[in-house]
């Protein structure tokens, strides 16, 4: 099958505020006071969070639908825990991502508890942000001039 393509354009307003383009939408990307930003928007870390959250969402509601049970929506928090000494230039020891993250997903469903554990399994192998998250995905990073 051929691939599915996904692109953005990013750019730099400031050491910790970036903007960036994904189709018709804009996404403002900053650091908290206490880490040298504006706040102005989630930081890096967030939107990975919440990309989880938003695909999670969306393929929770496509399995739901394919295993036929009525799904009003769910709840989502997700926590994360990274050291930030090796993102600051202190350490090299530690990886500098997060080091766990915790889903709590409180789905709206009157479904019985072997059917949303099915329903949970089948979300997890299937979401797309879960995958890249848990396994090592190619990046490769091309220099140009302007």
């Amino acid at each position: 099958m051929k691939l599915v393509k996904f692109k953005i354009n990013a750019k730099s307003e400031s050491p910790t505020r970036t903007v960036v383009k994904a189709r018709d939408f804009s996404m403002i990307i900053d650091e908290p006071k206490h880490l040298g930003g504006k706040d102005t928007g989630a930081n890096p870390v967030e939107f990975l969070l919440g990309a989880l959250s938003g695909c999670l969402n969306v393929v929770g509601h496509m399995v739901a639908k394919e295993m036929g049970f009525d799904f009003h929506g769910m709840e989502i928090d997700i926590e994360g825990g990274m050291n930030p000494l090796k993102f600051m230039g202190k350490s090299s020891k530690e990886r500098t991502g997060y080091q766990y993250i915790d889903v709590k997903i409180r789905p709206n469903t009157e479904m019985d508890e072997e059917t949303l554990v099915k329903w949970a399994k089948a979300v997890e192998e299937r979401c797309p942000v879960s995958d890249n998250i848990g396994n090592a995905t190619p990046i490769t990073i091309n220099l140009s001039k302007k």
